[in-house]
């Protein structure tokens, strides 16, 4: 009866239906292309070319607006990539991290200045994907009219979308930016779910053995992600110390085996992408055509290379360390321990404890670490075999 009445409920209802009719509006806006560009010629450039490109990594986690160049084409990446900065500024710069202390009062001010950060992010990358479209020789307008409105298309595309994923969070169900992205990915498996049919007759054990593995791969994943340190701690009351039991979430302090989630592989992925599109976007020049340091470059740099798979494997590592020490400050959970008359057993209040923690969450990066990297690698790995 309880289930019932919760379905029934209005407030469910209409959240639900909020939901659907915003995701309808996204992928429809998926399909609305910026004007003076024909959409065929580009539709066809697309499945011509490779798509284990950064552009086909952006095509993919927009639903097919790159593809299309829609006005959703550049997606919510720079709003995520405006947040990733502004949740790392806020563990460096005096200010936001006076600000991010405040409370409630000072995460309104933050978002602010993510949403500033937002437009700046995307007016760059829109300006590199409209480069990218004119030099395909795809555009029917004029040049300067052609990159104002691509322009004003594409960063009042991504505004949109992040009113959109705000309103979602707010009136729908779940994290708004990530419901979309989620949308944008599950639009391209009707053909990623073809080309598998195609395989499964073509090479039947083949298609068993990917089966499987896709299988093994999400326990994997499941698994680590699950993952946790518990660090033991001791209340002291009454002169003596009070052990609580490890069933009570009170009686230990969790530490993920990933701390640093996915900005890792995001921040990686940029690094190594960004000199590709700067290379790409010029290279048809005489300039730079018969110049064999770009020429080695782009060697080092393509994707399923050795030299690719190592660099970006020790980009992965190395943002997980950083990003975990900014984020994690043993010195002050030392000192939040000490101050609530909580302490790790055998190891002294303050800067032992400190030091114990540190130590503890290096490890567990380490391992963390190679964890994210052998998952981001799996698909360049697979290109060593295409």
């Amino acid at each position: 009866m309880k289930k019932m009445h919760l379905v029934a409920s209005p407030e469910l209802r209409g959240r639900v239906i909020f939901l659907l009719c915003a995701l309808i509006l996204f992928r429809v806006g998926a399909h609305v292309p910026v004007p003076g560009v024909n959409s065929a010629a580009l539709a066809e450039l697309y499945r011509g070319g490779p798509s284990n490109n950064i552009f086909g990594m952006l095509n993919m986690f927009s639903g097919g607006s790159l593809e299309r160049f829609s006005v959703f084409a550049i997606g919510v990446m720079p709003y995520i990539s405006a947040s990733i900065v502004m949740q790392l500024a806020a563990e460096v710069v005096p200010f936001l991290k006076s600000l991010k202390k405040e409370g409630e009062q000072g995460r309104k001010i933050i978002t602010k200045y993510t949403r500033v950060a937002t437009i700046a992010f995307a007016a760059v990358q829109s300006i590199i994907a409209a480069a990218f479209v004119f030099e395909q020789g795809v555009v029917v307008v004029d040049k300067l009219e052609f990159f104002v409105s691509s322009v004003i298309c594409l960063v009042g595309g991504t505004m949109f979308l992040m009113w959109l994923g705000e309103q979602i969070t707010e009136r729908g169900l779940g994290n708004g930016i990530s419901l979309i992205i989620t949308i944008g990915i599950l639009a391209s498996m009707p053909s990623s779910v073809e080309k598998f049919i195609v395989l499964c007759g073509e090479r039947p054990i083949l298609s068993i053995i990917l089966s499987l593995s896709i299988l093994i791969l999400v326990c994997f994943v499941v698994f680590f992600e699950n993952a946790l340190r518990k660090i033991p701690i001791h209340y002291a009351k009454g002169g003596r110390s009070l052990h609580l039991t490890r069933d009570d979430k009170s009686a230990y302090i969790p530490f993920k085996l990933n701390m640093a989630g996915v900005i890792p592989p995001i921040f990686a992925s940029s690094i190594m992408s960004f000199p590709m599109i700067l290379i790409g976007w010029i290279s048809g020049r005489s300039v730079v055509s018969n110049n064999k340091l770009l020429a080695q470059m782009i060697g080092i740099l393509q994707h399923g290379n050795l030299s690719y798979i190592l660099l970006f494997a020790a980009c992965v590592i190395f943002f997980c360390y950083f990003y975990t020490a900014l984020a994690f400050s043993p010195k002050e959970m030392a000192e939040n321990l000490k101050k609530s008359g909580a302490f790790v057993p055998n190891i002294r209040p303050g800067d032992q404890t400190s030091k114990y923690l540190e130590g503890v969450v290096m490890h567990l990066t380490l391992f963390g670490s190679l964890y994210i990297a052998t998952i981001c690698l799996i698909p360049e790995l697979l290109t060593l075999f295409d």
